[in-house]
């Protein structure tokens, strides 16, 4: 059964479970992105987990799973699927929205549609017309009286993720030059991640770069070492550990202190991935640990993770200003902060980002995930349904105690 729905009006859904399809002509003037946010009934985020994006593109408890988009002939296919049964805590809405990133505004977006599946039934939705606007909120999904539905919004904002972000409570921080840093040069590089048939436009960059999340990723230069380091002010003991992922699909866990069934690795692939030490708690101001990456062909991807166990006391990412720095020692370095930590102490794993191992150079993507509070589990990795390896917060084995 087909229904039609219009601008501002709602209607209950025949199930809690579907899909939303938006899709439209494919032009080289746009860049349409899908982004979901998993809302409160104040119609804000609960915290980084709330915001469902090509680089956490699955909720942890399942009410959201965005899909690479696709091209089917001339049209651009975006898809994310939906069960409102798997709501988290507070959660009582969820808003479905697009961004254009080239900055081009969706008057430049042709034939633009959608749908909303449900069983047998497809709900399709009448879009508003755009001019400027680079930011849509197409609908919303909510719950009401242990029912399901759905209201077509069609609103646009002229600030992009950027205004939905703000509106939705996602803090989001302006990018401020820095007058101590090297020049950058920055020059387009169309890279593909391993494996993947979708061809994504990266910025190839030099110079000091600072990530922020919900950034897109950018490249740089593989030489023979790079080094990742975690940097935080004294006070506590952070540990820094590296989770590799390989082509065979094997996760290896290098880190100074054991997990369940996992051993201390302080080396793998002769020297590919190294930990260069445990700090401890020393009297300096800001502490460091490093870990050398001297990447090979059969590594995918190496995720570089943040711990403070519960026997170190207290302690905060935000409190303590953790951050992460990827050098390559030719010239570029891209750092990436815990901006949007809180100061929560019972949090004690965060992920930084994601460093994915192609032969165009090293793709560094900010995710900054934390782990749920008390969880002292480990991430585990896997490869995704876009042929990307994605990270899964408090999955894999508990850490030994320290």
């Amino acid at each position: 059964m087909n229904q039609f729905l219009q601008m501002g009006a709602n209607t209950t859904l025949s199930a809690a479970k579907g899909n939303i399809t938006i899709s439209h002509e494919i032009s080289t003037l746009i860049d349409i992105s899908l982004t979901a946010f998993l809302l409160t009934d104040s119609d804000k985020v609960q915290g980084d987990s709330g915001v469902i994006f090509y680089n956490q593109p699955t909720s942890s408890t399942g009410v959201a799973t965005l899909l690479p988009s696709e091209k089917v002939g001339h049209t651009k296919v975006h898809k994310i699927n939906f069960d409102m049964g798997k709501v988290p805590q507070g959660i009582t809405k969820i808003a479905i929205t697009l961004t254009e990133d080239h900055s081009t505004g969706f008057s430049n977006v042709k034939n633009l549609t959608a749908e909303i599946c449900t069983e047998n039934t497809i709900i399709q939705l009448s879009p508003s017309s755009f001019t400027h606007e680079n930011g849509i909120v197409v609908l919303e999904l909510y719950l009401r009286d242990g029912q399901t539905k759905a209201k077509s919004i069609w609103r646009g904002f002229d600030s992009g993720l950027e205004g939905l972000c703000k509106n939705y409570g996602v803090e989001v921080e302006a990018d401020e030059p820095d007058k101590h840093s090297e020049p950058q040069t920055i020059q387009n590089h169309t890279s593909k991640e391993p494996d993947s048939k979708l061809s994504i436009s990266l910025e190839k960059v030099k110079g000091k770069i600072n990530l922020d999340k919900g950034q897109k990723p950018v490249i740089i230069d593989k030489t023979p070492e790079i080094t990742a380091t975690v940097s935080w002010k004294t006070g506590t003991d952070y540990d820094i550990y590296a989770l590799v992922y390989t082509k065979d699909g094997k996760q290896i866990d290098v880190a100074m202190f054991g997990a369940e069934g996992t051993p201390p690795l302080k080396s793998f692939g002769n020297g590919t991935v190294e930990h260069m030490g445990d700090v401890g708690r020393s009297s300096k101001a800001m502490k460091t640990e490093v870990i050398k990456l001297r990447l090979k062909d059969d590594i995918l991807a190496v995720v570089p993770v943040v711990y403070s166990a519960q026997s170190n006391g207290t302690g905060s990412f935000y409190r303590y200003k953790v951050s992460m720095s990827i050098d390559n020692h030719n010239g570029t370095s891209v750092t990436i902060s815990a901006k949007n930590a809180n100061n929560n102490d019972k949090i004690y794993t965060c992920v930084p980002g994601i460093l994915h191992n192609t032969p165009d150079g090293v793709i560094i993507s900010p995710l900054e995930l934390y782990s749920r509070p008390n969880s002292e589990f480990r991430p585990i990795l896997r490869m995704g349904p876009s042929n990307r390896v994605e990270v899964i917060m408090d999955q894999g084995p508990l850490n030994d105690y320290k």
